[in-house]
C-alpha cells in the first residue's frame, strides 16, 4: 500500500466526482428547490443522505455487485422504474410549486409585516432557516430525515446514477482495490467530498439570494426544474423500454 497511490486515488476521485456533480441531474434539481424553500441546511442534509446510499453502494460494488448491474434486463428495469419515478417527481414539482419564503425575522402574514420576536433557543435559530423562515413546528430531526430520505430515493431511482456506478464507478473501485480497503476508503472519501462541496455551495448561493428574487423569477426557476425532471424521466423511460424489447 503506497501513500502516493492513495493520494492519487483521492485526488482523481474528487476531480471526477466534482465534474459529475456539476452536471444537472435529479439531485441537483431537488437541491435547488429545497434550498430556495428551506434555506442553506437543505444542501448539507441532502448531501448526507446521498453519501449514505453511496457508502452502501461502494461496499456492494467492492463485493462484486457490478457484474449484476451490467445485465441488459437489469438496466432495462432500472430505466423503466427510474423513468416513472422521475416523471412522478416532475409532475409533483409542477403541481405543487412552493410559496416564496418570507424573510427571516418577519411574519408571513400580510397583517403583521413587522419583525417577529423569535425565541433565542438554539432549536429555533437553526430550524428557522431550515424551514424557509416559517415556523419551527417541525422538529429538526424530522426535517433532516425527510431531506436525507429524499436524497436516497432520488439517487436510487436515477438511472444515470446507477449507470455511472455500474461503469465508471466500478472501474474506479476495481483499481482502488489494488491498494486494499484503504484504496476504497480513499476513493469514497474523495468522491463524497465533491458531492458535499457542490451541494453545500449551491445551497449557500441559493439560500443567500432567494429573498432578493421576485416571485415570478422564483416560481420560474421551480417550473424549469420540474420540466427538466420530466424530460429526464421520459428519456430514461424510453431507453428502458427499448432495452426491454
Amino acid at each position: 500500500m503506497s501513500a502516493a497511490a492513495l493520494a492519487a486515488i483521492f485526488v482523481t476521485s474528487f476531480g471526477v466526482g466534482f465534474t459529475g456533480a456539476l452536471m444537472p441531474g435529479p439531485l441537483t434539481t431537488v437541491a435547488v428547490r429545497e434550498s430556495m424553500q428551506r434555506g442553506f441546511w437543505a444542501g448539507p442534509l441532502l448531501a448526507a443522505g446521498h453519501c449514505l446510499i453511496e457508502l452502501a453502494l461502494v461496499i456492494a460494488l467492492a463485493l462484486g455487485l457490478s457484474r449484476f448491474l451490467v445485465e441488459d434486463p437489469v438496466k432495462a428495469g432500472v430505466g423503466i422504474a427510474g423513468g416513472l419515478f422521475l416523471l412522478w417527481m416532475g409532475l409533483y414539482i409542477l403541481s405543487r410549486p412552493p410559496e416564496q419564503p418570507a424573510p427571516l425575522g418577519h411574519s408571513p402574514s400580510p397583517n403583521n409585516p413587522g419583525p417577529v420576536a423569535y425565541s433565542n433557543s438554539w432549536r429555533r435559530r437553526w430550524l428557522l432557516p431550515l424551514t424557509g423562515g416559517r415556523s419551527a413546528s417541525e422538529s429538526l430531526p424530522r426535517v433532516a430525515a425527510v431531506l436525507m430520505s429524499a436524497a436516497i430515493l432520488v439517487s436510487v431511482f436515477n438511472p444515470g446514477w446507477v449507470a455511472w456506478w455500474a461503469s465508471v464507478g466500478s472501474a474506479f473501485i476495481s483499481q482502488s482495490l489494488e491498494q486494499g480497503a484503504a484504496g476504497v476508503v480513499s476513493f469514497y472519501v474523495g468522491h463524497i467530498l465533491s458531492d458535499i462541496l457542490w451541494l453545500t455551495l449551491l445551497a449557500f448561493i441559493l439560500a443567500s439570494g432567494r429573498r432578493m428574487m421576485s416571485g415570478l423569477v422564483y416560481r420560474g426557476i421551480i417550473v424549469v426544474c420540474g420540466l427538466f425532471i420530466l424530460g429526464l424521466g421520459a428519456y430514461f423511460l424510453a431507453s428502458g423500454l427499448v432495452l426491454a424489447t
